[in-house]
This record gives structure tokens, C-alpha cells and sequence, in this order.
């Protein structure tokens, strides 16, 4: 039977037009004030400590699995580090940190590395109005878009140090803090240090942006990768890649890649090489050291076979942890790239394209909308549904180089503050062409989905784009086991005027 859905409020709702939690009115998380509390300190002349976040153990490792003698930490403001500290240092950039040796965190951190190339992005993750000077009380925020919502994120600014030097990520410049600062509020959200360790480059993407993101294999590119990286570079996306994993973690090959680390993409290029154009793709490693040592690194003759003005535009000796590599080898050597934007303009080459965005929130309820996979046959009708109608598209349009039309993105939506202790179900999702304005009962028994997301996966975040034909379609988001409780947030983003309406299992079925 349907489940009991009939006379209720639809489970599923579009967020499009809910304008709490936004970047003008952010969610206060943990119901900490920012401008109140720091208000306070200024009145009674206090500098502010965050009961929410401690300056002990407990922010730092509290299940103890990182290889830290805790005992002989001491929690520092940075004017007890440094004599005149600085939130930032003749401006934001990918050079002013590296990663600290004792937390796996190259995932956040490769994002960071993205986020320094775009202020405004920057400005919204890192709100302007603090710094060392004026007023200061020893208290900070962040901003942080998680699952929909954008939050305000205080904290003190009580750094971890062993010896008088930082434990976590390193300031490349010593009196400079915002690196530091920054991962002390993204441990916060995740629920301590030791919660940041080990995590995919696409969670930060999406949390420094709140827009769309896309990932790529690129053993298999589909498209021009390097045409659309290049767009994505002139505008606000940010990009970041990782590399195989190996049987050791982190794992150094002889040509300088490490095996299991995220990578930022800071840039890329086109150089003429002896008479012949070359696709070039540089990257960071956020050691901020180890580089790549192939064609086109930084010690590389090809150089020499390029103009002076391209040598000297791109090339540099420094052993910084940036390097440059051939489009070739970047997909040879490179597992997947992820590229997240405010908008998913840059997918397509036409300016006459324009994309539309729907978001539904959404769960799977056990006994009614948890139907699990289509191998589950007798329940899968039960998940949530949704439409959307794919129109033509215009000549100009449909003749871009990007023949995708429509990205379909599911998120789960998590309730633990503590990312350690989250466990993500396999989930995905299949689109079926519907010819029917009411379903036959055995609907999907014998209809094979036009698409899906591939194989289910165990991650925060599934996505898939792809080309659909004219006509009207079923978004069906599942998890892989019926009866697996879950919220989810799935957004819709299709190439042209769509026209959306939510389907309700319960009215669906005759």
C-alpha cells in the first residue's frame, strides 16, 4: 500500500524561496552571538572563551586517536605566540600556510588553498569586521553553508601549541593567523581536530560555497575537461583534485605525486610549445611542500621551449608544493577533480545558456518513504519522487561545447555535530522518462531508469551530469537498504526554463 501521506503536509519541500539561514541572516550555531558576545567582552574588559569549544583535550582528540601527547599542549592566544599578531598579512593567499603533521586534514585544506583565489567567497566565509587591532577581545567568526543552511561560527582565539609553535596548520609568515583560526572553526562544526581527519575535498568545497559542485574521473573525461576547468577558472569556482590511493597512505611516488592526497587547482593554461599549443594544469600540494617532477615541472627543459614571456608568466623555481603538469599527465596521474562554483554557469561554453536551481529537503522514513534500491522492487516505489520537465533548447544553446543539460546533486543531511560518529548510507538515485500522468502499480518493475548516479556509495554527497532528450522525468533518491532513516537534500540543476512540481507517492498510484 501507499504510505499515509494523503490529507498531510508533503514531506518533501523546496527550499528555494525559504530565506532563513542565509548569508545576510546566518543561523547562529550553537546559539552563539557573535556581536552580542563580543559586545560583552568589550564592556567588562574581558577576552572571550569559548565554553562551547574548550581550550582543553576534549576539542582536540576526545576518543584520543591521534598520536598526541595531550599533556603537553598548551591552548595560546597568538599575541602569547608572537609579538604583533595579524589576522592577515599583505592579503589572503595559497602560500601563507602549509598542513601540520599531526592531523590528515589535506582535504579541508586543499580547499582552502581554492577559496584564497576568490575574495568574495573568501570575504563571505571570513566576514571582515575583526582583526588584532581595535576592540579586540580575543574572539573571532566564520561563516560555513552546511546541508542547505548558512551558519555563524564563533570562536576564541586559544590556539593548540606544543613549545610556543602551533600543532595543526603552520603559518608560513609567523604573526599571521587567519589559516589557523579558520581550521579552529571548521574543527568546531566537525567536533574537534581529530574529527577533521580524513575527509573527501568536495565537503569544504560545498561548505566554503553553498552552490553547485561537480566531480569529475578523469580516467574517463566525457567532455572537454580542460575547456570547462579553464571557464571555471574565470569565474568564481573553486577546484580542487585528488590522486590514486595507494597501499600505503600519503605514499611519495617517484615522480613526486603522494598517493591518497588532495591537491588544490590554482590555474590553467595554454603555452605553445615549438609551434604546437600545450594544455597545461597547475596544482598545490597543501604540504606546501613535494612537488611533481614530470614534463612541465618546475625544473623541466620544456621551459626552455616556450617564450620568455610564458617562461616567466608560469614557471617558478620555488619549492613551494605548486608545480605545473600537461593536461595529459594530469589525467594519467590525477584520480578526479571537483569544481564547485555559486552557479552552475560555467558548465556550459554558451552565454546565452542559463541554469535553473530547485532544492527539496527531504527524508527516508522507515515503514513509508524508505523503499531502498530497485532491487528492492516491492518497496522501492514507496522513496520519495520528484518531476522535472527538460525542454528544448534553443539552436545557439544546444550547440555548445557541453551537451549535458540537467546535474542532479543528493546530499544527506546529518544531525551528529560529530563527524567522526556520522556513517553515511549508499545512496543514489535513478530518472525514469514518464508517459504517465498516473502510474500503473507496477510501474517500476518493468521501467529500466533513462540514468542513474552508478553505483551507490557511502559518502555525504552523490552526483551525476548528464543529457537528457526533451520530456518529462521521475528523480527517485533512494538509499541502498530499505528502512534506513535519513534527511536529504536533493537540488535539481537543468539548461534551460524547467517547470517543477513535486510528486507525492501516496496521489501517484492508482
Amino acid at each position: 500500500m501507499p504510505p499515509p501521506l494523503v490529507n498531510k503536509k508533503p514531506r518533501n519541500e523546496s527550499t528555494t524561496k525559504d530565506k532563513t539561514g542565509t548569508l545576510d541572516d546566518p543561523l547562529k550555531f550553537l546559539d552563539q552571538d557573535y556581536q552580542e558576545l563580543r559586545k560583552s567582552c568589550i564592556t567588562n574588559k574581558k577576552r572571550f572563551v569559548d565554553d562551547k569549544f574548550p581550550p582543553d583535550s576534549s576539542s582536540i582528540d576526545p576518543k584520543k586517536k591521534l598520536e598526541l601527547d595531550l599533556d603537553q599542549i598548551k591552548w595560546l592566544r597568538p599575541s602569547k605566540i608572537v609579538a604583533d599578531p595579524q589576522l592577515i598579512v599583505q592579503g589572503v593567499s595559497r602560500f601563507d600556510y602549509s598542513q601540520g603533521s599531526y592531523l590528515g586534514n589535506c582535504w579541508f585544506l586543499a580547499s582552502v588553498g581554492a577559496l584564497t583565489f576568490k575574495k568574495d567567497v573568501m570575504d563571505q566565509v571570513m566576514p571582515a569586521d575583526q582583526s588584532f587591532g581595535k576592540d579586540y577581545a580575543g574572539i573571532f567568526h566564520f561563516r560555513f553553508w552546511r546541508f542547505g543552511k548558512w551558519i555563524d561560527v564563533v570562536i576564541d582565539d586559544k590556539l593548540p601549541t606544543i613549545n610556543g609553535e602551533l600543532i595543526f596548520v603552520l603559518s608560513k609568515t609567523s604573526n599571521e593567523f587567519w589559516p589557523a583560526l579558520l581550521e579552529k572553526a571548521y574543527a568546531k562544526v566537525c567536533g574537534s581536530y581529530a574529527d577533521m581527519h580524513a575527509g573527501y575535498v568536495s565537503e569544504a568545497l560545498l561548505d566554503f560555497t553553498g552552490g553547485v559542485h561537480v566531480c569529475f574521473e578523469l580516467d574517463k573525461p566525457a567532455i572537454d575537461l580542460w575547456s570547462l576547468m579553464d571557464r571555471a577558472a574565470k569565474t568564481k569556482a573553486l577546484m580542487a583534485c585528488g590522486s590514486h590511493q595507494g597501499e600505503k597512505s600519503e605514499n611519495v611516488l617517484p615522480n613526486g605525486i603522494v598517493q591518497g592526497h588532495a591537491y588544490t587547482v590554482t590555474g590553467v593554461f595554454k603555452v605553445t610549445c615549438q609551434g604546437k599549443p600545450v594544455r597545461l594544469v597547475r596544482v598545490l600540494n597543501p604540504w606546501g611542500m613535494g612537488e611533481w617532477n614530470g614534463a612541465w615541472s618546475d625544473k623541466s627543459s620544456l621551459w626552455n621551449k616556450v617564450s620568455e614571456k610564458e617562461r616567466t608568466k608560469c614557471r617558478s623555481l620555488a619549492n613551494d608544493g605548486e608545480f605545473w603538469m600537461s593536461m595529459e599527465d594530469f589525467t594519467k596521474n590525477l584520480e578526479e577533480i571537483d569544481i564547485c562554483c555559486l552557479s552552475p554557469d560555467f558548465l556550459d561554453s554558451s552565454s546565452k545558456c542559463s541554469w535553473t536551481t530547485t532544492c527539496y529537503n527531504g527524508s527516508w522514513e522507515s515503514g513509508t518513504t524508505a523503499g531502498g534500491c530497485i532491487n528492492n522492487k516491492d518497496s522501492f516505489w514507496t522513496n520519495p519522487q520528484f518531476r522535472v520537465r527538460i525542454e528544448e533548447l534553443d539552436e545557439e544553446c544546444a550547440s555548445g561545447q557541453c551537451p549535458e543539460n540537467i546535474l542532479v546533486s543528493l546530499m544527506q543531511i546529518h544531525e551528529n555535530r560529530y563527524r567522526s560518529l556520522v556513517s553515511n548510507y549508499s545512496t543514489g538515485f535513478s530518472v525514469y522518462l514518464m508517459k504517465y500522468e498516473k502510474f500503473p502499480a507496477k510501474f517500476f518493475y518493468h521501467r529500466r531508469s533513462v540514468e542513474d548516479s552508478g553505483n551507490f556509495i557511502d559518502t555525504r554527497h552523490v552526483m551525476k551530469f548528464f543529457k537528457l532528450e526533451p520530456g518529462e522525468y521521475l528523480i527517485v533518491p533512494a538509499t541502498f537498504n530499505p528502512k534506513e532513516y535519513a534527511k536529504f537534500m536533493l537540488s535539481i540543476f537543468t539548461k534551460t526554463e524547467s517547470h517543477r512540481r513535486k510528486n507525492k507517492p501516496a496521489m501517484t498510484y492508482v
